[in-house]
């Protein structure tokens, strides 16, 4: 039987997230693959679909809406890939739900502000041009495995060649080190 991998999206949600398909054409052979809309999950309203609107409705109740409804979906063992605020969902999803097996959070900025680390195998991914990453001090704090992609900014999630490195990384981990 294949581990169970879900995907969390960024804040933009199955709308603009076509790039998801790089990771799922990598994946999809060796894990049972679930695609989750951050959007959807946070019951976040789309009908004014700007990053400062869909930013402010996450931090505003979305993100702890997003948690419970993906609690609720995903009882079973599971890994994590998420992108941004998918990172924040698995990262606190991960704190309660001791199933989750591994985290892989690609720019999720917003975990610079937390303080409480889930109790799983984590590997976190940030652009070293993106001025949202959190600092040095916070890795140190929270005691965890970080890359920095040289040159890259906020999005570099979307680009193929890194989708292609990450998930044969995740495949190498999960799969093959099992």
């Amino acid at each position: 039987m294949k581990p169970r991998l879900i995907i969390l999206s960024d804040l933009w949600g199955r709308k603009k997230s076509g790039w998801i398909d790089y990771y799922t054409k990598e994946l999809q052979d060796h894990f049972e693959l679930k695609c989750y809309d951050s959007c959807e999950l946070g019951e976040i309203d789309t009908s004014t679909y700007t990053e400062k609107n869909l930013h402010k409705q996450f931090t505003n109740g979305g993100i702890d809406r997003a948690i419970q409804n993906l609690l609720k979906l995903e009882k079973g063992k599971i890994h994590i890939l998420a992108f941004s605020i998918g990172g924040v969902i698995g990262w606190k999803s991960a704190i309660k739900n001791p199933n989750v097996l591994s985290l892989y959070a690609v720019s999720s900025t917003r975990l610079r502000y937390e303080t409480n680390k889930p109790k799983t195998k984590i590997e976190l991914y940030f652009g070293e041009n993106d001025m949202y990453s959190p600092k040095s001090k916070w890795y140190d704090m929270m005691d965890i495995d970080f890359i920095i992609e040289k040159g890259k900014e906020h999005q570099l999630y979307i680009e193929p060649k890194f989708a292609v490195q990450l998930s044969n990384r995740i495949i190498n981990s999960i799969i093959i080190r099992k």
